[in-house]
Formats: C-alpha cells, structure tokens, sequence
C-alpha cells in the first residue's frame, strides 16, 4: 500500500507519477501489485486481516486507486466502479423520494436519460435548466444539483463556487461532472462542490483500454456511508486488473492533459476563423462567453475537448468524420489518439444538438499531423 506521510507536501505531478509512492513492502516493486483474490484469510482469532475480507466490498487493488484519486481531487474519500453509470447511478439512488434534482439541459445524455427516467417512474421530480440559470431551477425541495462543466458537448462553462452557494442555499448537494477536467485542471470539492464524478474511462485512464467510474466526496457522511453500502450490495466496484490498469493509466495524466491541452488551444485558434466552419466551441478561445469563468477555474490548460460547428448538413457533418485520415471517428474522450464523433447520429433522434456539431476529443499527436488532417477533411465536404 500506499506511503502516504509526505503527499500533503507533494505536488499531484508527483503524486500521480509515483501512485502515491505505493512500494510494495514485501518486494520492493515500484509497479503496485494486482491482488486478484475474491476473498482473504482470517488469522488464528478468526479477525479479519484487511478492513473487508471479500471483494465485492473492496479489495487492496482498489483501495490504492481510489487513494491516489481521493489525493487528486483533494478530497476525503473515493470510491471505484465498474463504469461510470454504475458510479452515477448508485448516487442517484440516495436521492430521497419524490425528492427534485436539478440539472443541464445540455449534458452527457446518458446522464440526462437516466435522470428522465426516474423522474417517470415517479422517484424524483426533475428541473433540467437551461445554461447560466441554476437560481431559477432550484426549489426547497431541491435534494441534489447536477452540474457538467465543461458541458458535453457544447463546452459550456459553470461558475463551480457560484453553483455551490446556490445549492447549499436550499440544502441541496452539489455533485460535478468533471470527467473532462481530468482532476489536473479544476477540483470542484474546493470550490465548494460535495461529491465529484469521472468517467475515469477517459482522461484518468487515458489509453481507451479500461471501463470504470468514481464518486470522490468532500465529507464522509451518512449520504456517502450509503453510496458505499449500496456499492457492495449492488456488486459494482471496479475489478482489480482494471484498477491496476488505472493506475497505470493515471501516473502520465498530468503530461498526457498538458499535451491535449496544448493540442486543442492550438487547433482551436488555427480554425477559430475557418471559411468552412460556423464556429470552434472551446472554452480556451477568448472569444468563448465562458471564457472568464473558464480562465478563474482551470488553472493548467483547458482541456482536450472541442466542438466544430461546420457549415454543412447533417449527412455531411457526418460525412466529414469518416473523411479524417489521422483522427479516428470513434465515441469516447480523453485518450491518447485524437477522436471525432458526430454526436446528434449517436445521441439519437431524441437528440436536440445541431445536425452540424461534430465533437472532438483532441489526443498527444503532433499538432501539425491533427491540422492538415482536419483540413483536408474540410476540403472534401
């Protein structure tokens, strides 16, 4: 496990390189260990040796990821699951019922259609708000407020410490989709956010190769003791490999989101003017209306994620994704290989997104390779 003496004096660059200096003491490897086992010895008393002694409660594979997260966001605690719905999901599930919930009307639509559906089955009532109006959305009843920001896949940005009074004015729990701030650029538990998710598929794995989701929590609570026990009996913590493969992931995330970064501002200047595009939606660009916002609240880069709106239809906004030689038209965001995505054909015909939106996650190539491939593919629609 985990030295963990020094890591409120060390800067997260080195936290995630060294995965919080996790030495294992019986060897010395400098890789963390995969514990693979689904249950664990009791000694000569019959007393546990581990704070759980089966799997689906947790085991020491886990328990290092989620340490090196929780370390990350400077938060309290992490917990790990098998994917990122798996981890919204189960937070939903503590929303009292009949209680209301509040959230963008622009968001990841898994996100929103999970929402939609309980509110059908009558176990919340549901506000979904429209960009900058959270005050208006809010109710005494309001148990939880969903934020996104950047929101997918338009690249609105929050004002996090704003959304957080707003809730805690009427007793409600902020939670933030910070899947696209990568726990490099912004941590909303210290602007004042409760609970923070990640898709950690994307930035925090890094090489599209694991499925996995994580709440981190700014206090163990009641609420958060009962996300936990729901985890276990549900059977949904992330399996050890894959927490290993996180892991793994996880001690390049600061130099992988730096070169994104760098990638995406400058693509995002270079076609700002474009005559075959409307728009580049990137909150990095000055002429973006959240731009401030943006500028306060992500102190290192802006990110890998962009929209191009393009002056086309929708079949050739679709078109031009398969038109790319270099970046690949794939959904998901936040690996190494940049990826492009038609997002109205993949949200589906329930989608209001404009037919000509196509969402970038821009990866580490060479900038210069990721230009002349977008203009070319421009050139051919």
């Amino acid at each position: 496990m985990a030295d963990n003496m020094s890591n409120d004096k060390l800067r997260p660059e080195t936290i995630a390189a060294h995965a919080l200096r996790a030495l294992d003491p019986a060897t010395g490897a400098v890789v963390p260990p995969i514990y693979l086992s689904t249950t664990y010895a009791r000694d000569e008393n019959y007393a546990p040796l581990l704070k759980e002694n089966y799997v689906r409660a947790g085991n020491p594979t886990l328990w290092q990821a989620e340490e090196m997260i929780t370390a990350l966001e400077r938060g309290a605690a992490s917990l790990l699951f098998a994917s990122g719905m798996a981890a919204l999901t189960t937070l939903f599930e503590t929303i009292p019922q009949g209680a209301h919930v509040v959230a963008p009307a622009v968001m990841y639509y898994g996100t929103r259609n999970w929402l939609q559906r309980l509110e059908e089955k009558g176990r919340i009532s549901l506000t979904l708000f429209e960009h900058g109006k959270i005050a208006e959305a809010l109710r005494p009843t309001t148990d939880l407020v969903w934020i996104e920001t950047p929101n997918n896949p338009m690249w609105d940005v929050t004002d996090i410490e704003l959304a957080a009074k707003l809730a805690h004015r009427v007793g409600a729990v902020l939670a933030v989709d910070a899947t696209s701030l990568g726990a490099v650029t912004t941590l909303p538990l210290t602007l004042g956010a409760d609970i923070v998710f990640h898709s950690a598929t994307k930035y925090l794995n890094g090489h599209s190769d694991v499925l996995a989701g994580v709440l981190v929590t700014r206090d163990v609570n009641p609420r958060w003791t009962e996300i936990a026990s729901l985890r276990a009996k549900l059977g949904s913590p992330l399996a050890p490999f894959e927490c290993w493969l996180l892991m793994r992931g996880m001690r390049t995330l600061f130099v992988r989101y730096a070169q994104a970064s760098n990638n995406a501002l400058a693509l995002a200047r270079h076609f700002s003017n474009h005559a075959k595009l409307e728009r580049v939606l990137y909150p990095g660009l000055a002429t973006h209306p959240g731009h401030d916002i943006a500028r306060r609240q992500m102190t290192n880069g802006y990110g890998g994620m962009m929209s191009l709106m393009l002056k086309g239809s929708f079949a050739q906004s679709q078109k031009f994704c398969t038109l790319l030689k270099v970046i690949v038209p794939a959904t998901s965001l936040g690996g190494v290989e940049s990826l492009a995505e038609h997002r109205k054909t993949v949200e589906g015909p329930e989608s209001t997104l404009p037919d000509n939106l196509v969402r970038l996650s821009i990866g580490i190539e060479n900038v210069n390779d990721l230009v002349a491939d977008i203009e070319q593919a421009l050139k051919e629609i």
